[in-house]
């Protein structure tokens, strides 16, 4: 689990969107079964295209789905009870009153999908991607995955999306050191440095007492690099960026907290 957590992490420094595999010939005899009879018990259809297939009410109980694409499709109903859609593609599909029992959605792009009534429990959605997706219950997340979704959005430029998502993150864990420093990077990229500041001497103060030197150093960094902004003839620059510190913490810091 850490190690699949530091890939996601990783990986969104470098992309937005890290949905992208290598080609894979799709297993078209379970295609077929599926679509006729709509029963796939534990089949194979990792890369699979099903873009906008009518599954209503398929049992699709531990099939292997990683990287299968259901943009769109109809998944009302469905049982996906400890189906493994790591990187699978679900956006815009209808969800509604499907059965995700134990189902594995890390890295899953889940953008507006619809989500209502479907019944969650032990299901995964590390890393996934859920803007504009309904129904999703948001309480289950953890502190650490909704700061993972704060700096994708943050990647993107989406400062008040970013926030957002550090709100939540610090409503589950109010000493979330982390998001506080990301809130106040993006304050300042708001024009509110005042804010901005007031976030990372709380980030500050909880990395110093948490004893972790890493976050302290982003402080400084951040402090820094507001100095240099507010006076920008003295010295010779920092030749640095405000995500560049943020990403740089984030993918030495979050590794270790899962």
């Amino acid at each position: 689990m850490k190690t699949t957590t530091l890939a996601i992490a990783t990986s969104l420094m470098l992309s937005a969107l890290p949905f992208s595999t290598p080609a894979k010939a799709e297993n078209l005899p379970a295609i077929r079964q599926l679509l006729s009879s709509k029963q796939c018990v534990q089949c194979d259809l990792r890369h699979s295209s099903l873009i906008l297939a009518d599954l209503q009410g398929a049992d699709l109980r531990g099939a292997d789905l990683r990287f299968a694409n259901f943009s769109q499709a109809n998944l009302t109903g469905t049982d996906l009870s400890g189906a493994n859609l790591t990187g699978a593609s679900l956006n815009g599909a209808n969800l509604a009153g499907a059965i995700l029992v134990g189902s594995n959605f890390t890295g899953a792009d889940l953008r507006n999908a619809y989500l209502m009534g479907a019944t969650f429990s032990q299901t995964r959605l590390d890393g996934a991607y859920i803007q504009g997706t309904v129904g999703l219950p948001y309480l289950r997340e953890s502190a650490e995955s909704l700061y993972v979704r704060g700096v994708r959005e943050a990647s993107q430029n989406n400062y008040t999306g970013a926030i957002q998502y550090y709100d939540r993150a610090l409503q589950v864990n109010p000493e979330f050191a982390l998001a506080y420093l990301g809130r106040g990077f993006m304050l300042y990229r708001l024009t509110d440095e005042r804010g901005a500041m007031q976030n990372v001497q709380i980030a500050a103060q909880l990395f110093e007492q948490q004893g972790n030197e890493l976050g302290v150093k982003a402080v400084d960094d951040f402090v820094a690099y507001v100095q240099k902004q507010n006076n920008p003839t003295s010295g010779s620059g920092l030749g640095i960026d405000l995500l560049n510190i943020l990403g740089g913490v984030t993918s030495s810091i979050l590794p270790f907290l899962f």
